[in-house]
């Protein structure tokens, strides 16, 4: 399929800026026949004793880093993306100009009042060494773990879409879910969001199970599809885990002839990739409409961005038609969309 079948319209006011209080209280539409229009504490309501949901429990880290070039004095951006050896980052860059080779680019505090400003007072240098596929290798001129810097000087990588990039304090408990635990993600797993720990009471007094795998989402999962055809595109690989646990959790589940329901695509891509098998490594499966599901039978997810992976993803396990029905419906009746947005139950998946 083209690219362009994936494209949709979307009113500026439906993408959220501001997350709903409490999480729960999102609305989620259930892809059912008819569809159904519920708040995401409804959720308990569709699950059965013995299903098993699977959380992603990746932690976002203070990715975004905003600061000025030593040598001109010019204002840069950039996105710290994963620590690639001892004391050395890869760096997504923005700035006037041309930078080069040996540049000392110095990494200021954050200027919103949030809880990881405290302590750094002067600016963090940074040695640009290289690039390599698009993006800077850089040297912290400063020792430490790369967590703990980042505490100091990162912010909290809110997308563009959400006030320009601009956290304010309110973002750095929000965009974390409430089982995040293990730092890596520069991005949130964004359907896990809307969990509280009422809902997780609510669901084991039903007897619903869950478990987690991780995968530590990198700014590839977002990036809007490059290619038309769509066959051709390939997700940046991400590095991800299923552990043991997780594994035997999900073997008592089948032979219990219940649902393995993934929370989110990142969830999604990691079951798929290890097969439901204990794993880790770097997930670099990319799920395209015609896509055979072999570990989940249901999934929760927010409204994702046209021309994305995501978007891929979720027709490839719903079905191309009832997606596209779905989000013309949701942007009838004014649902929210992206990162702080709602979300969407897909009970089963689409046989092919």
């Amino acid at each position: 399929m083209r690219l362009d079948a994936f494209d949709y319209d979307l009113p500026q006011h439906l993408i959220a800026q501001y997350p709903v209080e409490p999480r729960d209280a999102s609305r989620l539409m259930v892809l059912s026949d008819p569809l159904e229009h519920r708040r995401f504490r409804d959720l308990v309501d569709y699950l059965h004793p013995g299903d098993l949901l699977i959380l992603n429990d990746t932690r976002v880290v203070a990715a975004r880093l905003r600061g000025r070039r030593a040598q001109t004095g010019g204002r840069w951006e950039g996105l710290f993306v994963r620590e690639t050896a001892p004391g050395e980052w890869e760096l997504l860059t923005h700035m006037k100009g041309k930078p080069r080779p040996g540049e000392i680019l110095l990494a200021e505090p954050p200027s919103c009042s949030e809880p990881n400003s405290a302590g750094a007072t002067e600016p963090l240098p940074l040695l640009l060494l290289r690039k390599e596929g698009g993006r800077w290798l850089v040297r912290p001129q400063r020792t430490g773990q790369a967590a703990e810097l980042l505490a100091q000087f990162g912010q909290v990588p809110i997308p563009p879409y959400i006030r320009d990039g601009r956290a304010d304090a309110l973002d750095t408990p929000r965009y974390q879910t409430v089982y995040a635990r293990r730092d890596g993600a520069v991005a949130a797993p964004t359907a896990g969001l809307h969990f509280t720990e009422e809902l997780f009471a609510a669901l084991e007094a039903k007897g619903v199970h869950w478990a987690f795998v991780t995968l530590h989402v990198g700014p590839g999962t977002f990036q809007p599809v490059q290619v038309e055809e769509v066959t051709q595109h390939r997700v940046e690989p991400e590095w991800g885990e299923l552990p043991e646990s997780t594994a035997q959790a999900i073997a008592a589940c089948r032979s219990a002839g219940k649902r393995v329901i993934a929370v989110g695509t990142t969830s999604t891509r990691v079951l798929e990739a290890a097969a439901g098998q204990t794993w880790s490594g770097f997930a670099d499966l990319t799920i395209l409409p015609g896509y055979r599901f072999q570990v989940v039978d249901a999934l929760i997810t927010n409204f994702h961005l046209p021309r994305s992976s995501l978007l891929l993803l979720v027709s490839a396990f719903a079905g191309y038609e009832r997606i596209r029905a779905a989000y013309a419906e949701a942007v009838r009746l004014a649902y929210r969309f992206y990162s702080y947005g709602d979300a969407m139950f897909l009970p089963a998946r689409q046989e092919t």
